[in-house]
């Protein structure tokens, strides 16, 4: 009889454990979020980037983007929610827009495009992964370590 409870107790432990394991990666996953402001070419059509865009993350303002420009913000959960005003064409009145965006639990930097988003596309238009490539001057900088080049010391 106590072997059998001590068994149970176990799997309980375990099964908890198991549980907020789950938990933490759902909650507690942070991404990395680009914002820009940036031209978008999708199916044959351009979207023009706005003339500025006000992002405010938090009750705060992140940045104030003009033509061509990017921002970031780093978010943890998976869902992200800003708010922007825009401004489409200098001399244009500010329009507040409040964007929601469920974030992919598997991408550590996800690219979000003003443009894109406003222009209602579908959401593999306007968001995309973000990675990070080496420029070619940091390729040739790794070069491979030789056991030739390993020093080995006195003995």
């Amino acid at each position: 009889m106590n072997n059998k409870r001590k068994w149970i107790f176990r799997g309980c432990t375990l099964l908890a454990i198991l549980l907020i394991a789950v938990l933490m990666f759902i909650v507690g996953r942070g991404h990395t979020v680009y914002i820009d402001n940036k031209t978008l070419e999708y199916n044959g059509e351009s979207y023009g980037a706005l003339q500025k865009s006000e992002v405010w993350v938090g009750g705060e303002r992140l940045s104030k983007l003009g033509k061509r420009d990017r921002t970031m913000t780093t978010v943890i959960g998976n869902s992200f929610e800003m708010k922007l005003i825009n401004t489409v064409n200098k001399g244009d009145e500010p329009t507040e827009t409040t964007v929601k965006i469920s974030l992919p639990y598997g991408w550590d930097g996800i690219l979000v495009n003003i443009p894109g988003y406003l222009a209602n596309l579908p959401q593999e238009a306007w968001m995309t992964e973000f990675i990070i490539e080496p420029t070619a001057e940091e390729a040739t900088d790794e070069e491979e370590t030789t056991e030739d080049d390993i020093p080995m010391g006195d003995f």
